[in-house]
């Protein structure tokens, strides 16, 4: 059953994970030579997007191994 409790404790892991993966991701941004979205949207380089979306994925997992105990 749903309470409130249990809602918010869910809520708030949510927005910290989010908060967690914002940071690293910007982390992993500024400690990658160039700029990635330059490299993504204006110079279409699909081997930087492929990086980027393995890198965002790595870390989604570490959260919510992280989150789940």
């Amino acid at each position: 059953m749903l309470t409130l409790s249990v809602f918010l404790a869910t809520l708030l892991y949510a927005v910290l994970g989010i908060v967690i993966f914002i940071v690293s991701f910007v982390l992993v941004d500024k400690l990658t030579p160039g700029e990635l979205w330059r490299e993504i949207i204006e110079r279409k380089n699909m081997a930087v997007a492929l990086l980027a979306g393995a890198v965002a994925i790595g870390i989604s997992n570490i959260i919510a191994a992280a989150v789940h105990g």
